[in-house]
């Protein structure tokens, strides 16, 4: 364990004027309060906070954060306060303290909502101040450390936690040697047996090729100081076992596939000097096509510069090289931690301006803006894990503005990461001067111009088509908007209906007194849960009108053999055919008819009813349009057939599903499937909707490519959520490409 003094020394190596009396008294303090605790392991507790403060030295922090570490536990598991903290070491101590205490009491791994609340507040904490992420990072790489004492569960617990959050967070603040250290931690504990099996085949490798590391790092120096650059620094490693795994994962290699597993850093003076070094190494190897990527004039969005190159090297070795000045080497090792986050801006040996935030710390911040986009904790889940682990590329503005994007992104997320009203009103884009779909993938050093219009909605594909989670948040509000202004329509014409019927005169105004009976926020929302059938037109009437007897759509005979009156809800009269039979005790006749329209609510009589030839399930949201002569056709809301009648509500019957009744009947709707031309993907489907207990009532093949065909499948399920399941199903096929549902 170090000693109290050790600690004072080391922070005296880099800070001479350290404030000495402050780390003592940090240490006493925790010492006494956490006294005998011991830790799993059976050290002494304080030999905890010892090794954290000893990790934050190596970034050389200064003495407040020291301290910090040494106290980040006294509240959580002492007799300590925040108001004794503030009294004897001040305010600004005290309040770290106390948001590390915080985010010890979060548990990021647990169902889904709640950890993407935890991930929110852990942000907002260390979002106020970052030194609270620095000491966070440096605890849970200690405790990483020292994970063997745990149980299994717990390991497998924390070093999933670690995995997901803290190693990719230290990725984003440019620690990039924390970040392997947790992941290559997190990997032993969440899959021993991979952990084992790479570590052992790069050991026998590295005796195999004994020597070669140094070999290349003389030839390395040797070229370089001969061409004039006498005081460069290389050094070489042998690439991490986590490292190998998920490049063998990603890219389907097995380990003899693997071709650069040895990577070497070159350290100059001065930026000039990094461009002659990377001419010095291309003119005396052969470089490998498409691997050269220049960080300095166009740094990532951590902060991290260097240049990047492959080169078939010395013993004709495929090497990765990283060339960057000291300054930059300081920043890839310890990132946010190597700014001078609390002084003045300044200027470094690279021209650099050192500001009171880096680009890391302002990802932060606007991440931390994102909570106002997303309108789920699980979406900013999503928005924030795409940002933590997607690579970037690098486009740019008809005005030179650089945009940062994760890679795979599209002009879509182009748009919506200038500005989301940007986004919502894209119709198209040129890439560097030309017309290109918005599907196409962005590449480094793109330009982009967005083409827009003022009268565009978002269509509900794109969000299956961006990858930044703003993108897909703004896309999901706007789909919502469209949806809900869509229903809020036809909630409106079904509220003047019924309130006309009743010799009422419906106004927003009237409803007001009434929302808290409806159980509803606003007009808005009461209207578009009547549209989305959440809610009964009637019950509105009723809450506006409480003494008031309401009539239900009803059958009568016209008097004319096979043909009934049906008396709709705006009161009109339409006559449709039907075989009648003795009502009950001798009332009248009832509408006997062989459709089987489940359970729907909203009509009284049997009916001629049908549904509209795309079909329509139990859970969808269904209207009733009257035909003269013929009965009602049932229509799902999303059907375009039912903008025909658009100008004629008075055929227009509020209808819905009463799911409360047993439903006894499948249903039918159409899914159209566009899948590859190969043989096993029609049997691969066949067998997807018998898995599910879907019955297929037609099936129509249509070769629309050389290597695609497109199946239109008419199938009966029992309600929405089996079709939603087969829908899901199907998509998550290799052989399928898309699938989607028809209205039409």
């Amino acid at each position: 364990m170090m000693r109290q003094y050790e600690l004072v020394e080391r922070v005296q190596q880099y800070k001479p004027d350290a404030n000495e009396a402050l780390l003592n008294k940090a240490y006493v303090y925790a010492m006494q309060k956490h006294g005998q605790q011991k830790r799993a392991s059976g050290d002494p507790y304080i030999s905890h906070p010892l090794e954290v403060a000893a990790i934050l030295t190596d970034m050389h922090l200064d003495e407040s954060t020291i301290a910090v570490a040494l106290l980040h536990d006294t509240i959580e598991d002492t007799t300590a306060t925040r108001a004794e903290i503030d009294e004897l070491f001040g305010e600004d101590i005290g309040r770290l303290v106390e948001g590390l205490t915080k985010i010890k009491k979060l548990d990021l791994v647990t169902k889904k909502a709640k950890q993407a609340e935890n991930l929110r507040k852990l942000l907002l904490a260390i979002s106020d101040d970052v030194r609270v992420l620095l000491v966070k990072l440096a605890d849970r790489l200690h405790n990483m450390r020292t994970l063997d004492h745990m149980s299994a569960d717990k390991r497998a617990r924390i070093s999933e936690e670690t995995m997901e959050i803290y190693a990719p967070l230290a990725g984003r603040m440019g620690m990039q040697d924390m970040r392997e250290e947790l992941e290559e931690l997190s990997f032993r504990h969440m899959n021993p047996e991979a952990y084992e099996t790479v570590t052992k085949r790069l050991e026998e490798l590295s005796k195999r090729n004994e020597g070669i590391v140094k070999k290349i790092e003389a030839e390395l120096r040797d070229l370089l100081v001969a061409s004039g650059l006498t005081s460069a620094y290389v050094k070489g490693r042998q690439k991490k076992p986590y490292s190998v795994f998920r490049k063998m994962q990603s890219k389907s290699l097995s380990f003899e596939q693997l071709s650069d597993v040895y990577g070497f850093r070159l350290i100059v003076e001065d930026i000039p000097s990094c461009y002659r070094a990377l001419g010095i190494v291309h003119t005396r190897w052969r470089v490998v096509p498409g691997r050269f990527k220049d960080y300095i004039s166009t740094p990532k969005q951590n902060d991290y510069r260097s240049l990047h190159t492959t080169i078939v090297g010395p013993s004709s070795q495929r090497i990765e090289l990283q060339i960057r000045t000291k300054r930059m080497h300081e920043i890839a090792e310890f990132g946010i931690a190597a700014h001078t986050l609390y002084k003045d801006g300044a200027t470094n040996a690279d021209g650099d301006i050192l500001s009171r935030e880096s680009n890391a710390y302002s990802w932060l911040r606007h991440t931390i803006e994102a909570l106002a986009e997303g309108d789920s904790p699980e979406e900013f889940l999503e928005h924030t894990k795409l940002e933590l682990f997607q690579d970037q590329v690098f486009c740019f503005t008809p005005k030179g503005k650089l945009i940062a994007l994760p890679r795979g992104a599209t002009p879509i997320d182009f748009a919506y990461a200038v500005h989301t009203n940007i986004g919502d009103t894209t119709v198209g884009a040129k890439i560097n001067g030309r017309i290109m779909p918005l599907v196409t993938r962005l590449a480094n050093g793109d330009e982009v111009e967005i083409i827009r219009s003022g009268v565009q909605v978002p269509p509900a594909a794109w969000e299956e088509i961006v990858v930044t989670g703003k993108a897909r948040a703004a896309i999901r509000r706007a789909t919502r908007m469209a949806i809900r202004k869509q229903y809020a329509g036809l909630g409106h014409r079904i509220l003047e209906r019924t309130f006309d019927r009743a010799g009422k005169i419906f106004s927003r105004e009237a409803m007001k007194p009434a929302l808290h009976r409806l159980g509803q926020k606003d007009v808005e929302d009461a209207i578009a849960a009547v549209g989305r059938g959440e809610m009964s037109s009637l019950d509105v009437l009723r809450a506006v009108y409480p003494d008031h007897q309401d009539e239900r759509v009803t059958v009568k005979p016209s008097g004319d053999d096979g043909w009934f009156n049906v008396r709709s809800a705006a009161g009109m009269i339409f006559k449709i055919p039907g075989k009648a039979k003795p009502g009950a005790d001798g009332g009248h006749p009832e509408v006997d008819t062989d459709v089987d329209i489940g359970p729907i609510r909203g009509l009284s009589g049997n009916v001629d009813v049908k549904f509209a030839s795309t079909g329509a399930v139990p859970g969808d949201r269904i209207v009733g349009i009257m035909d003269q002569g013929k009965g009602i056709t049932i229509y799902p809301i999303q059907s375009p057939s039912l903008q025909r009648f658009d100008d004629q509500p008075d055929r227009w019957i509020d209808v819905r599903w009463d799911l409360d009744e047993a439903n006894k009947s499948r249903f039918m709707a159409r899914i159209m499937v566009n899948g590859l031309n190969e043989p096993g993907t029609l049997a691969k489907v066949a067998q997807t909707v018998a898995g599910l207990d879907v019955n297929i009532r037609l099936l129509n093949t249509v070769r629309v490519a050389a290597d695609f065909t497109e199946m239109m499948l008419e199938v009966e399920v029992w309600d929405l959520r089996q079709l939603n399941q087969l829908l899901a199903q199907m998509k998550d096929l290799d052989c399928i490409a898309t699938v989607r549902r028809l209205y039409e």
